[in-house]
């Protein structure tokens, strides 16, 4: 910390993997009163994409760093490299995986906070199999989202 700010370098913060993703939250639940998460998400190329869902009470931006994101939007798909941005409202059906063949790395935010979210979802993959997509699923659901069958 400086003073009363927190000051994160490179790789620093609350690591999670999930999917075969780093995720390193910068902020979450506890340092923003819940007003919102953010993090540095590196994505495998082939890894396992959310399955495909809906915020109901939350909205999540992303900001490609590197690499090609696709990104499944409502009934559409854009791929999208470094520096894209991408706002995706309450509401919006939605889900993205790495397009290349390089590791690719996003800035995610999600307002307000969804870093629970993220802990359980890496408790539920530190098993020696996958978890099944039915158990991922269940738990978005308690966690605010909708998914499709």
């Amino acid at each position: 910390m400086v003073g009363n700010a927190i000051v994160l370098a490179d790789g620093e913060g609350q690591v999670y993997s999930a999917r075969g993703s780093e995720l390193v939250f910068k902020a979450g639940r506890a340092t923003t009163d819940g007003r919102f998460s953010f993090m540095d998400r590196t994505l495998p190329p082939g890894g396992r994409r959310p399955p495909k869902h809906v915020h109901v009470a939350a909205s999540e931006a992303f900001y490609v760093l590197e690499g090609e994101i696709e990104f499944w939007l409502d009934d559409a798909t854009t791929r999208q490299g470094a520096g894209a941005f991408v706002l995706v409202p309450g509401g919006v059906s939605h889900s993205f995986a790495n397009a290349g063949p390089e590791p690719a790395r996003l800035l995610i935010l999600h307002a307000p906070a969804m870093d629970a979210y993220f802990e359980e979802l890496h408790e539920l993959w530190l098993g020696d199999e996958p978890p099944a997509p039915e158990t991922e699923k269940e738990l978005m659901r308690r966690h605010g989202m909708v998914t499709e069958t």
